[in-house]
């Protein structure tokens, strides 16, 4: 499957940023699907994601309570609502997607975007 995010920009601390994630593919509904994100000089990290099934969804402490992920299988297309940014949220983020249930760590997927750039002023 191919990926492609969009969606990102530049924002002020405070404001809202829906990022999408569409793939071609008739099995996209057979992935679980994550976001990740990488800051200059840092190490991707996790941000969160969403199971194939039952469409459950699991976060980063770091963005739990203020970014959602959710998935459309029609549209082949999974989002990212980002709420109350913060500086701190500046990244390049990455969608990526893995057959079977989701994971946290970079190397367990197999598919992935080519990422969007997400910045935050202050």
């Amino acid at each position: 499957v191919q990926l492609q995010a969009s969606g990102g920009g530049l924002v002020q601390a405070g404001d809202s940023l829906r990022l999408s994630c569409a793939a071609n593919g008739r099995t996209f509904s057979g992935y679980a699907m994550a976001w990740f994100r990488q800051a200059p000089g840092k190490e991707r990290e996790f941000v969160g994601a969403i199971s194939r099934v039952d469409i459950s969804t699991y976060y980063a402490d770091s963005v739990k309570g203020r970014f959602t992920i959710s998935r459309d299988n029609a549209r082949n297309t999974v989002y990212l609502q980002m709420n109350s940014l913060k500086p701190e949220d500046t990244s390049v983020y990455y969608c990526a997607g893995r057959v079977g249930g989701y994971r946290t760590r970079p190397h367990e997927y197999d598919y992935w975007g080519q990422g969007t750039q997400v910045t935050v002023s202050s």
